[in-house]
């Protein structure tokens, strides 16, 4: 435990506290002091004690006023989170969806392909045959124009 000497309220006090926090008190008794010294000019002598409560009040005052706003804060971040959840969801569905769409549009390309070779084959077999076909028809009436 470390001793601190303060001054509040005009007097002098020797306050204890944990080791490495002396400087954070020194702080906070600074700023509780300056509330008390900003009442005191807009409030005169009032007297001490009353003066002492009026100033605590304020400082709980300010302090259950940030606890809301944390809380308002700390909801808004739940619904964003949530709502977060909800768009990444969205996103993996179209994902999802979009990959079905691509396989099935590289199967149906699959397809196509085969079917374009299976085409080309038949066509090819259809050139050599009619290619087979000219050519005995052109044997065969050069025969008949030597047989004339």
């Amino acid at each position: 435990m470390a001793n601190v000497n303060i001054k509040f309220n005009g007097k002098d006090y020797l306050l204890s506290c944990d080791d490495g926090q002396e400087e954070n008190l020194k702080k906070l008794t600074g700023l509780l002091n300056k509330k008390l010294n900003e009442l005191k000019s807009k409030l005169g002598n009032i007297g001490e004690n009353k003066l002492l409560l009026i100033s605590s009040i304020k400082v709980m005052d300010e302090y259950y006023d940030l606890i809301k706003k944390i809380e308002y804060k700390k909801r808004d971040f739940q619904n964003l989170s949530e709502k977060f959840k909800e768009l990444k969801s969205l996103v993996t569905e179209y994902k999802e969806d979009k990959d079905k769409e691509i396989d099935k549009l590289k199967e149906g390309l699959d397809k196509f392909k085969i079917m374009a070779e299976e085409n080309n084959d038949i066509y090819e077999r259809m050139l050599d045959m009619t290619t087979e076909s000219i050519e005995k028809f052109i044997q065969n009436s050069s025969k008949d124009n030597n047989l004339q």
